[in-house]
């Protein structure tokens, strides 16, 4: 397994990498945040989890942590792309191995550890559960039970863990570059007590990320997006640029033919 190698360094570098290729590749980065996200209790380890539908997944969680909240971020990566791309092991990555059953274990161990280390900062694990790229909108979404699995190894030593679903869509709009929509939902603080298993969390986390795409959607086709803050503005597209050229051109040719 591929472990963290957190540098600071290298995590200042990968922010601004980060929103220089969303100005490039974006017309905008909109995201929807509760405001009672960002006051959860910095003692209680949060899991953020949801959809895996795009390869931007591991460069915008980065920048909402920065953006948003005062935690350690980790990050659950295949171990294939790991190993090709480590470097993202030095901002909070680390391996896991599906098809090595002891490996797999030990990277649910190891991710329990890191939410129960000792730290000035909230300890958050993000992760996308589907456990590789699917399309947006495909039904059901199907999780692995790893996710609840580190929920379990946390409730040994801790009462309490925060959920968050997040999700992520990108549509193409008035713009010739498209938008990236990033929702967070509430926290719903998980307590020991309500523990029922495996199956019964991973479920619940499938039905609330499902509902979560879907208002995601539905509110984009309906154009409300007055929920969503543009924390990032890419440059102009080529469209608006050929607009703004026609603008001018067209006044001068108006104030040549006054004279």
């Amino acid at each position: 397994m591929l472990k963290v190698r957190r540098s600071r360094a290298y995590t200042r570098w990968f922010g601004w990498y980060s929103r220089r290729q969303f100005r490039r590749h974006f017309h905008s980065l909109r995201v929807q945040m509760p405001p009672e996200l960002p006051e959860m209790e910095l003692d209680t380890p949060v899991i953020f989890y949801g959809n895996h539908a795009y390869w931007w997944d591991g460069f915008w969680s980065q920048l909402c942590a920065e953006l948003y909240f005062r935690q350690n971020l980790y990050i659950i990566i295949e171990y294939a792309q790991l190993k090709k791309h480590q470097f993202f092991t030095r901002l909070g990555a680390f391996s896991i191995d599906r098809g090595n059953a002891r490996s797999a274990i030990g990277t649910l161990d190891y991710a329990a550890e890191r939410l129960l280390s000792p730290s000035a900062r909230q300890n958050a694990l993000w992760i996308f559960p589907q456990g590789k790229i699917e399309h947006v909108d495909k039904r059901p979404l199907l999780f692995f039970r790893g996710t609840a699995g580190i929920a379990e190894r946390v409730f040994k030593k801790r009462e309490s863990i925060y959920l968050v679903s997040v999700v992520s869509r990108i549509e193409y709009l008035e713009e010739q570059k498209p938008e990236l929509f990033l929702s967070f939902g509430s926290p719903t603080l998980l307590k020991k007590s309500d523990w029922n298993g495996l199956d019964a969390l991973t479920a619940l986390m499938q039905t609330a990320t499902e509902s979560h795409l879907d208002k995601v959607k539905q509110a984009v086709v309906e154009r409300r997006l007055d929920g969503f803050e543009v924390v990032v503005r890419g440059s102009e597209s080529i469209n608006r640029r050929v607009e703004a050229f026609r603008g001018l051109f067209g006044k001068g040719r108006s104030a040549g033919s006054e004279k």
